[in-house]
């Protein structure tokens, strides 16, 4: 993976590549998603529900699923990536409002999307066209570190011990 990414991301790379050849998912994908969505904390949840490294809701998981289980969860986020991926195409910013906002975004104009989703689109599929253009650093990380999510990363090293 891109080495611009937060230590905290970083600290699973070995994970992430593994689990992208394990899904056929680009590993700067799943890092850019687990950078927003979680900053590699794994015991992150949101107000939403969401849980985990890459914030997968709830009705993504069979029965008796641990949730937090970052390989679980890592197969669940990797799943709902490829779903968006069959249904949007290769549009990487498309896949990750499908995966932010849920498929019916991709029907509407981007103006008609949520405040959140349209960050979202801006926000990974820049960090993740820095990473694949093989950048030492990512402009939108760091406007993204500086929009707040410089908090989630430093909740994430402590969860992590850094």
């Amino acid at each position: 993976i891109a080495g611009f990414f937060t230590p905290s991301v970083i600290h699973w790379e070995s994970k992430i590549v593994s689990w992208a050849s394990i899904y056929d998912v680009d590993p700067n994908l799943l890092a850019t998603v687990m950078q927003i969505e979680s900053c590699g904390h794994p015991n992150v949840a949101s107000s939403a529900g969401a849980q985990g490294l890459f914030q997968v809701m709830p009705f993504h998981f069979a029965n008796g699923e641990v949730m937090l289980d970052p390989d679980t969860n890592a197969m669940r986020g990797a799943t709902v990536l490829k779903e968006c991926r069959a249904f949007v195409g290769d549009n990487v910013g498309m896949i990750l409002a499908c995966y932010n906002g849920g498929p019916s975004v991709s029907s509407r104009a981007f103006s008609s999307w949520p405040a959140e989703t349209q960050r979202y689109y801006l926000w990974g599929a820049n960090i993740y066209n820095d990473a694949y253009h093989h950048l030492s650093n990512s402009p939108t990380l760091t406007d993204w570190l500086n929009a707040g999510g410089r908090t989630l990363c430093n909740s994430a090293e402590a969860e992590l011990g850094m």
